[in-house]
């Protein structure tokens, strides 16, 4: 094998994060990936018919444009939707979470002032609120004020935040953004998700990439070869037998993997802290060829990137509660996206994509296709008429898809405070010239890179 100083395994977007840093470090690089394609979960395939290009699994991106990593490397040909989101009620009544807070408060009603008390200010701060969500806590913080304010209601379970609020329309909105956490409403730090979801539409956006989630792997792998790395695909490693002269190995892996993988080259230490992970509830995705946009009720619905359906507050709290409790709800939570009305590179001419999924017990067998179509009709008559050909994913089918999504779950892992809550590099360092890069350590979830940019910085700190 010829001489690398670094080896990573897997190409999901930490894992190429990682090779980008090491490669601009002037470290030589190789990429191992299992699958064929480059990606993990920034695929974009044709799944359903020729010419409808479908995001398999990430499609918007609300931490895309403020990460530092991806912003860096000018990373990312992003399109902003009319709306970052919208929540629709019925009967034509519509919540829109808008780029501008004010615009956002005016449709909340008396609940308006609460909003901006809780958000506004954060929004002024929000370099300073990203650069809290997307780096692993500092022992002593540069923001400490901004920190508190984000941080102590954050540390509040959704549910109570709710408390607060008089309106149908604030509820909804906040139950919307809770649900992106993957846990019930009642669980410390959902009121951290609920901030940090608001704070990222209104400061940068909720946008797609033009071409699919695919063209984020493309250009991060074009980095690293062009700079003289190597990416081999279609090939899985099994152990670290064959790298052990390499002085630093990335896994973009789940840790039960990483454990596996990195045998005794683990610190004993690291597969204690990685023996507690646990994966996640699971989702069923399906994606739409349409022959026209969704039809929703309301206007505003048909101008955003990003829809959550599901009516009121209470609905979706119970949908999400029944998820964790191991049941599969008859009203799901669905989270919809409509690339193809802002990327018209998606779909052939007049005709368009959709994408949603929603929440389903761990490793679920249940095909959810019936009760995801009427939630969505329930709020857009007329949309099963519109669909031309669909494809499906459950919680078995994306972990064949891609390993990391061990049961369905494609979150990194549970939610729980203490993955929530960590501090400096040591949760990357698990062995002699060994880390973990992938969305089991911090920040998380979503398509920023810093994971894998994190990971690759204390590699460069240890062997500089």
């Amino acid at each position: 094998m010829p001489r690398y100083d670094a080896v990573v395994v897997g190409s999901g977007p930490n894992g190429l994060a990682a090779a980008v840093e090491l490669t601009t470090a002037g470290r030589r690089v190789l990429v191992v990936e299992g699958a064929d394609v480059i990606g993990g979960g920034t695929r974009t395939e044709e799944l359903t018919l020729p010419g409808f290009l479908h995001d398999v699994c990430s499609a918007i991106h609300p931490l895309g444009v403020a990460s530092p990593f991806l912003a860096s490397h000018g990373i990312g040909d992003w399109i902003h939707p009319d709306v970052p989101a919208t929540h629709p009620l019925g009967d034509g009544r519509v919540v829109v979470l808008h780029e501008s807070v004010d615009d956002t408060v005016s449709g909340l009603g008396t609940d308006g002032a609460r909003y901006r008390r809780l958000i506004g200010g954060l929004v002024d701060r929000s370099d300073d609120v990203i650069d809290a969500i997307l780096n692993p806590l500092p022992m002593v913080p540069d923001h400490p004020l901004t920190l508190a304010r984000f941080g102590i209601p954050g540390l509040i379970p959704a549910s109570t935040l709710v408390r607060t609020l008089r309106t149908e329309e604030g509820r909804a909105l906040f139950a919307g953004l809770a649900s992106h956490a993957i846990a019930p409403f009642s669980r410390p730090m959902t009121g951290a998700v609920v901030q940090a979801f608001a704070v990222s539409a209104h400061a940068s956006g909720w946008p797609l990439v033009r071409g699919g989630s695919q063209r984020l792997a493309e250009a991060m792998a074009d980095i690293v070869t062009s700079a003289g790395g190597v990416i081999e695909t279609g090939r899985w490693i099994r152990s670290l037998a064959e790298f052990e002269e390499v002085p630093v190995v990335m896994l973009d892996v789940m840790p039960p993997a990483a454990v596996r993988i990195g045998g005794t080259r683990i610190h004993r230490s690291a597969a204690k802290r990685m023996a507690k992970w646990s994966s996640g509830p699971g989702v069923f995705k399906v994606d739409w060829a349409l022959d026209g946009p969704i039809p929703w009720s309301d206007e505003w619905s048909r101008r955003s990137g990003t829809v959550h359906v599901g009516g009121t507050y209470e609905e979706i709290a119970a949908s999400e509660r029944a998820v964790h409790d191991g049941q599969h709800p008859e009203d799901p939570f669905v989270i919809v996206a409509q690339q193809s009305l802002f990327d018209d590179t998606r779909a052939p001419v007049g005709k368009h994509t959709g994408w949603g999924y929603c929440h389903v017990p761990s490793g679920s067998g249940v095909d959810m296709t019936e009760a995801i179509e009427a939630q969505i009709e329930r709020f857009a008559p007329g949309f099963r008429d519109r669909i031309l050909a669909r494809h499906t994913m459950g919680p078995r089918q994306y972990e064949e898809h891609n390993p990391n999504y061990v049961a369905g779950d494609i979150a990194g892992g549970a939610f729980s405070l203490g993955r929530t809550l960590r501090f400096g590099y040591g949760q990357y360092r698990i062995g002699d010239g060994l880390y973990l890069c992938s969305s089991a350590t911090s920040p998380g979830a979503g398509v920023h890179g810093m994971c894998g940019y994190h990971a690759a910085r204390a590699a460069l700190l240890d062997t500089r």
